[in-house]
């Protein structure tokens, strides 16, 4: 038999940590004691337990270990963490700790340490001189670099549930499309001034289909009233939202009338050239050739904006950044400060910004694939709502809600 003492403190009652540790100790096959257990009496007081845990094996009590610490759990004997050389450029040492996307520490000379930018399946790089831990994902590697190894002395935080409820908690997971869904945008759209109020940054991650179902100019006034303070899409939000600004069609098809436009087929390609020609969707607003639409109002409310690019694309516009490992590190540079994340009918981009998100970011996914909404929500409990909807009728009652 192996056994471990961990101990876990925080609102792990009420967020339900306690039976998830409890749940996974016993689906792994493990058997625990409760050695002691302090409940706090109210909304504010934290709850503590100290757990024994046994198993078989040490090969079996090391993964229960491993899947407890993503709860919170830390074992009573920590030590500090281990750190080990990269041998080549792009290569982890062969037992480097693969982060999650939760808040994060490390145990260096006997001090915890926060580990900068956390985002999931990256690498941890610590300055041995200094302490100092920042996440660093495998493409970033160096030679010589000191990368955290193990799981000793590490120790996450997992989310607890909100003590005021918010719309996060109100909802929960995943609204299916039959469900009513303006309550649950009212009350988004409250979160969203509480975030504008504290002075954290709303993300949006747009796919093509906010401007082929009509619903660009509720996307435009979103950003012209400051209620987006980035923009993550590919080319053919871009492309379209230019295409429609310069011709009136997406994909040739009119947006006023809803019917193929005459010759419209090449709408896309004529609008790319002309962005080409004149250098930069920037240059294009500046000269007055583009004068309405999501780019235009992103160039001139000075909101950040990442084009990240895909095999498939036309062109592609001059801002696109066509190198994918490129792309990321341009979204990485606009995570810091982020509160909340809305995106919308976008699956690769969406899934891109989710691995980089921590958790702690509050994110909205409203797709008409449920299976995308599903893939979203589940990367957490509390900080997660997941809409089944068309992007239109979504961001109509948003701005209305805003009153925008």
């Amino acid at each position: 038999m192996a056994s471990q003492t961990v101990a876990v403190r925080g609102h792990i009652i009420d967020s339900l940590i306690l039976p998830k540790i409890l749940d996974e100790i016993m689906d792994l096959n493990g058997t625990f004691d409760i050695l002691e257990l302090s409940v706090g009496k109210r909304k504010t007081d934290p709850s503590a337990v100290r757990l024994r845990i046994d198993a078989r094996t040490a090969k079996q009590l090391e993964l229960i270990l491993r899947r407890l610490a993503r709860l919170g759990a830390v074992p009573l004997d920590q030590h500090d963490v281990r750190l080990m050389r990269a041998a080549k450029d792009g290569v982890f040492p062969a037992t480097f700790y693969s982060t999650t996307n939760l808040p994060t520490e490390i145990r260096f000379r006997g001090r915890w340490r926060p580990v900068q930018r956390i985002e999931m399946d990256c690498g941890i790089l610590v300055n041995p001189r200094t302490g100092q831990a920042r996440c660093l994902p495998i493409t970033h590697v160096h030679r010589g670099d000191w990368i955290v190894c193990g799981r000793s002395g590490v120790r996450v935080t997992p989310l607890e549930r909100a003590r005021d409820p918010d719309v996060f908690q109100f909802m929960g997971s995943a609204v299916s499309s039959e469900k009513p869904k303006t309550q649950l945008i009212h009350r988004l759209a409250q979160e969203m001034r509480v975030m504008k109020r504290a002075g954290r940054k709303i993300l949006i991650v747009a796919g093509p289909a906010v401007v082929h179902t009509g619903s660009g100019p509720y996307l435009e006034r979103l950003i012209r009233r400051g209620y987006v303070d980035a923009l993550f899409a590919g080319n053919g939000l871009a492309t379209h939202d230019i295409e429609s600004a310069l011709y009136g069609t997406s994909l040739g098809v009119s947006l006023d009338r809803g019917m193929p436009s005459k010759d419209g087929h090449d709408h896309h390609m004529r609008a790319i050239n002309a962005i080409r020609d004149l250098g930069s969707i920037r240059q294009a607003v500046r000269r007055g050739v583009l004068r309405r639409g999501i780019m235009h109002a992103c160039v001139t409310r000075e909101v950040p904006f990442v084009l990240g690019g895909s095999v498939r694309d036309d062109g592609p516009l001059p801002e696109v950044i066509t190198d994918t490992l490129r792309a990321q590190d341009a979204m990485r540079e606009h995570i810091p400060g982020v509160g909340m994340a809305i995106m919308l009918a976008s699956t690769l981009h969406a899934i891109a910004t989710g691995n980089i998100l921590p958790a702690t970011v509050k994110t909205v996914c409203v797709d008409i694939n449920p299976a995308v909404v599903t893939k979203l929500t589940d990367r957490g409990t509390f900080q997660s709502i997941g809409m089944v909807s068309d992007t239109e009728s979504f961001l109509r009652e948003l701005t209305r809600a805003l009153h925008l």
